[in-house]
């Protein structure tokens, strides 16, 4: 008999030589900061515990948090894209143009707003494609791949909207409004959405064959390989599904502000990936929690919704705070590696 003892009963038995209770701040990290950061607000301003002020920071937090679910997916495969923020401006701009022209043929209906939500829908999955065909079958690094794309991207609004903005006809903003501004049984229309595609998210990463396609992806591309796995067709499929998401996000965005131009969408890349990073994803791939992925994208709107209701920080800062939680996430994430190395 072997002498071996296996990982698991070897890990049981730590657990069980551990006095006290055993906390996984991996797992459970993201929402205890979560609950930090919310009584943190209420001791600043009792306003924070509003129902008002939570319905509109969680509806906020939809646009981001749906995009950075996308990107756990593209970031648990071993890739990253700093193109959704650009991508997005570019199916706003799109999409307006589209609802725009078709007033004349369809009214102001409700048949001119599925189409266009249909097109953008079409566009961010041709865009996901893109970025994730250039990247695999051109085998160019993810991060210059996006951060050219993000670069035309942002171009092509700007020279749409001519330099300027593009709105949405009133009519259509009238129809359209209800999609950011609406709510079913109390729970605004946003937050449902983000909800859902948060659960479909769960089960595609964590129940799914193409979800722990992504998990060995994101570990070993090499081994992925040997193991049959067919390593670009899944990475591709990964920015397929982020391109996706952006769409959805502009979708649920558009109606809030009815307009699009070249500064739509700045630093929402900065956002997503601090969101992913924030829940526990690592940066290096092959580990994705979109649970996690879900608190980081609330928390961060909750910093933002912080500061505008304290006078000790500016709101002009949130940026750099932003900055400074995804360089201590890098770090301690780091930090883990080592202690967790061979």
């Amino acid at each position: 008999m072997s002498s071996v003892m296996p990982n698991d009963k070897v890990a049981e038995n730590k657990k069980s030589k551990s006095s006290g209770v055993d906390v996984d701040l991996k797992t459970w990290g993201p929402f205890i900061a979560l609950a930090a950061l919310a009584l943190l607000g209420m001791l600043i301003n009792p306003a924070f515990l509003g129902l008002d002020n939570l319905s509109n920071m969680l509806t906020r937090s939809a646009f981001i948090g749906i995009i950075a679910i996308g990107a756990t997916f593209v970031i648990t495969a071993g890739g990253l894209d700093l193109s959704v923020g650009a991508m997005a401006a570019f199916i706003a701009g799109v999409m307006i143009i589209l609802m725009n022209s078709l007033v004349e043929q369809f009214g102001t209906g409700i048949t001119t707003v599925l189409l266009g939500v249909g097109a953008s829908l079409l566009l961010g999955l041709c865009a996901g494609f893109i970025n994730g065909i250039v990247t695999t079958k051109g085998k160019i690094e993810a991060f210059i791949v996006t951060l050219g794309t993000m670069g035309i991207y942002r171009s092509l609004v700007t020279y749409l909207a001519d330099g300027g903005t593009l709105s949405l006809d009133w009519g259509v903003r009238d129809i359209y409004r209800p999609v950011y501004y609406g709510s079913l049984l109390g729970i605004p229309i946003p937050v449902l959405v983000f909800l859902l595609v948060a659960v479909v998210g769960y089960i595609l990463l964590n129940h799914t064959r193409f979800g722990r396609y992504c998990f060995a992806i994101g570990s070993n591309e090499k081994v992925a390989e040997y193991s049959a796995i067919h390593v670009d067709r899944i990475k591709t499929m990964t920015y397929m599904l982020q391109g996706v998401c952006v769409a959805l996000a502009t979708i649920i965005y558009v109606p809030r502000l009815g307009s699009a131009s070249g500064a739509t969408g700045v630093l929402w890349e900065l956002e997503a990936i601090a969101a992913v990073i924030i829940g526990g994803t690592m940066l290096k791939g092959g580990h994705g929690r979109i649970w996690g992925t879900v608190v980081g994208a609330i928390m961060l709107t909750m910093i933002g919704n912080i500061l505008n209701l304290t006078d000790a920080i500016s709101n002009y800062l949130n940026g750099t705070v932003q900055g400074i939680i995804i360089i201590v996430a890098v770090y301690l994430q780091r930090a883990s590696w080592r202690k967790t190395g061979p």
